[in-house]
Formats: structure tokens, sequence, C-alpha cells
């Protein structure tokens, strides 16, 4: 069946960047859609009236059908082409990478995310004046906590989840690429997890993010940078 793909996404979206990675990983052709989701555009809120990216829109012979919000999308994406399977062989593979998906969408988010993004970026697209340097340090400290653990897991893992790359290793690069963009990764301090972020980062399904900018927000001088 031809099914013509059309994602609704922010590029600085880490949500939208784990399914961008999904559909690259799996070599799935698919159109996009810029979304100024602060705006909240109308087209858009009816696709999602949480007016939450990313929106992932297939089209075929039978008709429509919308799928919102980066858990549901990455889930119909491995049913869509379990041949490029990215959960894992086994059920306590699932487990961990569904775990670790868990972990970066929920406790790095909140943890992290809330702060650091919330001041770098967020105020800036909703013009809510300059960072609040205690929120930063906040979410710098927090930061270093995850990588400590990242790092512990690599220190005995091939990939975050285990032996092969699973989309657990794309919840976390999804995020940790967002604030690289910001220049606020420690890679120094984090060997093990450097050389991860440099094997996914020199992956074709990767590129494209290498190549997202926003306007008034320039990247860290070696974002792009394969070999930083």
């Amino acid at each position: 069946m031809n099914v013509v793909r059309t994602l609704h996404h922010f590029p600085l979206d880490p949500a939208s960047r784990q399914v961008r990675l999904s559909l690259g990983e799996k070599r799935l052709p698919f159109e996009e859609v810029l979304v100024r989701y602060w705006e909240q555009p109308k087209a858009f809120t009816q696709l999602n009236p949480s007016g939450l990216t990313p929106v992932l829109v297939e089209r075929t012979g039978e008709g429509e059908v919308a799928i919102c919000e980066s858990r549901a999308i990455l889930e119909h994406l491995e049913q869509a082409a379990p041949e490029h399977d990215l959960l894992g062989a086994s059920a306590s593979d699932r487990a961990e990478t569904r775990r670790l998906m868990q972990w970066f969408d929920r406790k790095f988010d909140n943890e992290v995310n809330a702060y650091l993004l919330h001041e770098k970026l967020e105020k800036r697209l909703l013009k809510l004046g300059a960072p609040d340097l205690y929120n930063m340090r906040q979410g710098r400290d927090a930061l270093r906590d995850h990588l400590v653990y990242m790092e512990r897991l690599l220190q005995s893992r091939d990939w975050l989840a285990g032996r092969r790359l699973s989309l657990a290793d794309f919840a976390a690069a999804s995020n940790i690429s967002v604030l690289d963009y910001f220049g606020d990764v420690p890679w120094r301090d984090f060997p093990a997890v450097k050389t991860w972020y440099m094997r996914i980062k020199s992956r074709p399904a990767f590129r494209p993010l290498l190549a997202d900018r926003w306007p008034g927000l320039a990247p860290a001088s070696y974002y792009d940078d394969l070999d930083f």
C-alpha cells in the first residue's frame, strides 16, 4: 500500500526529533511541515487539540489518519515497518528500551528541559524576557546527574538499552542534541557519552537534525561537527 506521510513538527522539539530519527532510520520518506506550536495555529490544533508537536499524517487510497505525539507515532512506526526494529528482539530488551524512553520523556524533560530549554528556547519564542540564571544552574546540575547515569550504562553496554541501537538511544539523543545546539553539554567530563553521541551523530538519519537552524537562535559552533 502506498503511504504518503507528512510530519508536522518543530525542529528544536526533542519529541519531534525522536520521530524524525525513527522515520530516517526506517528509511520511510516523509514531507515536513514546520509548526510554530506556541502560536496555536488553527489548522494544527484541528489535527491535535493538545497543540503539541509532533503529528504524523498518513494518506492512503483508503483515507487519512493523524497520529498525535511522539510515543503514539513511534509505536505506530514499529508496527508499520517491523523489518527495521527499534524496540528490541527480546521481551527484556523491549522493556529496557521502553523504560529508558520514559526516563527521557518524563524524568529528563521535567528535571533538565523544564529549566534549560524553557529559559533558552521557550522564553525566547514566547518573548518572556531574559533567562533566569538560577533556573539555568538548576537545569545544568540536573543534566550532569543524568549524564553520570548514562556514562555508567554505556561503560557496560554498546548502546543505552543493550547491544543494539534502539528507540532509547533516539530518545536520549533527541533531548541531548537540542541542549547541544545551545552548547550546554559538558562533553569533556563524560567520554563514554561523547563516544556514543558521535556514533549516533554520524548516522544518516541524524544528518537532517544537524542542518536545523531557527531564526535568531544560532547553534554552538561545533553543533554540526561530527568530530567534536
